[in-house]
This record gives C-alpha cells, sequence and structure tokens, in this order.
C-alpha cells in the first residue's frame, strides 16, 4: 500500500472486522428491547430503516433519538435499552426463521419499527485499540448538513437497502451476502461518523480534523518510526503547541500514548501469527532494546511476550 492519508484502511489492516446481521425486528408499539454486555470482540449494532427507536442513557441523561436511516454502533459493547418510548407495557415478541435471519414480531399496534440488529466481530488480540479510541456508542446519522457527508451518505444509504432486500427474500447465498455486507457496513459507518458537523470523540473526532490525518496515518502505516512530536506536527503543517492541542482536545490522549497502542497492538498481532523472536517484533515496533520492549509489552498487555504467545488473553 502506498502512504497516504487513509487512516481507517490502515486501522482496518491492524484491526480486521467481520460482521453479521441476526435479527430483523418488526415491531408496533409498544415494544422495547434489553441488550447486556456483549461478549468480548462482539460490537452490537443497530439499523433503523423505519420508523423511530430511543436509546436510553445509562447515565440517566436524555434518551437519543434514533430515525430511520440512522445506525447505531456500540463499540465498547456495552449494555443498552432501545425502545419506543410510550412508557407502556411492552407487546410480547415471538420469533420464527426468516431466509437469512430471525424475524422478530410483536402484536403493537402504535408505529412501527422496522430494524436490523446484528454484530460486528474483532478478536481479543485487537479490540483493545478499537475500544480505547472509539466512543462508547456513536450513531452514523441519515441525516446531515456537512457536505462532504453527502456521497457517503448515499453510499451508506444502498447498502443499508440492500441489506434490507437480502434479509427479506429467500436468495440463494443470502446469510452470506448479509455477512459481507455487514463488513462493509462497518467502513462506511465510521466514514459518514467521522464526516459529520460534530464528530465523536476519539479516533473519528481526529479523522474529522482533515489537518491531523497526515499524522495518524504515519503512525498507523509506520509505527516502527522514532516518531517525535515536532516530526507529527510538520506532517500536519502545525506548531508542536498547535498539534499537542488538536489532539488532546479531541482525541482526550496524547500522541504518544496512540502510538505505544499501536505498536502494542502490532507486536501482539506479531507474536500470535508469526514466528519473528521477540527482539525482531521489538524492532519492527520501534523499539531499540528488547528489555524495553518487554516492559512495555508487561505494562500494557499485562503478561510478557512469551506469555502472550502461549496463550494468556489480553
Amino acid at each position: 500500500m502506498l502512504d497516504s492519508a487513509d487512516w481507517l484502511s490502515q486501522f482496518l489492516d491492524l484491526v480486521p472486522i467481520t460482521g453479521q446481521i441476526e435479527h430483523h425486528c418488526l415491531f408496533g408499539a409498544p415494544w422495547r428491547l434489553n441488550f447486556e454486555t456483549a461478549t468480548a470482540g462482539e460490537i452490537p449494532y443497530h439499523i433503523v430503516l423505519a420508523g423511530t427507536a430511543l436509546l436510553d442513557d445509562p447515565n440517566g441523561g436524555p434518551s437519543l433519538h434514533l430515525s430511520a436511516g440512522d445506525i447505531l454502533i456500540i463499540p465498547r459493547g456495552s449494555a443498552h435499552t432501545l425502545h419506543d418510548g410510550s412508557g407502556d407495557e411492552p407487546s410480547a415478541i415471538r420469533q420464527r426463521a426468516g431466509s437469512a435471519v430471525m424475524i422478530d414480531e410483536n402484536d403493537g399496534e402504535g408505529e412501527r419499527l422496522d430494524m436490523l440488529c446484528g454484530r460486528f466481530f474483532v478478536s481479543p488480540t485487537h479490540e483493545r485499540l478499537l475500544r480505547s479510541y472509539f466512543p462508547e456508542r456513536f450513531v452514523a446519522r441519515s441525516q446531515g448538513e456537512t457536505p462532504s457527508a453527502t456521497e457517503t451518505r448515499k453510499q451508506l444509504a444502498n447498502l443499508v437497502r440492500l441489506m434490507r432486500t437480502e434479509s427479506s427474500q429467500d436468495n440463494l447465498g443470502g446469510h452470506a451476502m448479509l455477512n459481507g455486507l455487514s463488513t462493509a457496513l462497518f467502513t462506511l459507518a465510521i466514514r459518514m461518523a467521522g464526516e459529520t458537523v460534530e464528530a465523536p470523540t476519539g479516533l473519528l473526532a481526529l479523522a474529522g480534523h482533515p489537518r491531523l490525518a497526515p499524522a495518524l496515518s504515519g503512525m498507523f502505516r509506520h509505527p516502527e518510526r522514532g516518531w517525535t512530536l515536532p516530526d507529527l506536527a510538520m506532517l500536519c503543517g502545525m506548531s508542536r503547541a498547535t498539534f499537542v492541542r488538536h489532539v488532546q482536545q479531541r482525541l482526550g490522549r496524547t500522541a504518544a500514548d496512540l502510538l505505544t497502542d499501536i505498536r502494542m497492538t502490532v507486536a501482539a498481532r506479531k507474536l500470535r501469527n508469526t514466528v519473528m523472536s521477540t527482539g525482531a517484533i521489538a524492532e519492527a515496533v520501534g523499539y531499540q532494546s528488547e528489555a524495553a520492549f518487554q516492559r512495555a509489552f508487561k505494562k500494557h498487555i499485562s503478561a510478557t511476550p512469551s506469555q502472550f504467545r502461549k496463550g494468556v488473553r489480553l
């Protein structure tokens, strides 16, 4: 891959994501869905095709309103509740096997909801980076004001339209098709969320700041380099102080924190998937000393490289 500012492709090369749709919900109000904390490596998502839904705030704040075309992603897999907002006792839900997914229905007679629910999957080796630098939840909105998001919104709408068709028809290979589309959905949803006026926190906020993209891409593309703050600031055409301020405001952490997390993710992947020596891996992720790498890895992963290679989980 040529050097570029395409940080998202580089991130997804480092942290592979797969996905699948599992339920097609067709509810009339009143309805309510409670989701428990996801298993490690699982990221729930919901696509509102028609109707509306409310997502409760776990901290007791106002509920988040979702409308047709909105895509809700829960990167950290936290427990969450979706409902119609009426406060009435929800109608009982029954399930039946569809051609590609389970169909969930009730006998509610109020406003109709049409929603797809599924999960993205990331290996435990890689999920730390994703969960640490993405918000607890984010929504790729169907409506927005930024011209840059218009084309992405069209692409996402077309993708969702195809997913809806595949989930409701008895097509040969429909389940496999839905899983493939689900994986593509993750990339498009992140792209659109990063292009919104009020981008979420973490990597999406950095990506929504075009001047910071070269530094972000540089760290993902070349974690082995001895990056300094002046180096990264120069990539962005900023002074060191301006660069530090913008990264801290949007990421909530320092560039050095992000670089270390990227390096440890790369190292963990190499330990699990290659027979490279610890010394070679240390050099590949920017450490001049194997001992320094050993200390950093144990502090970050809570296991030595040798223990991790033998199967100790993150």
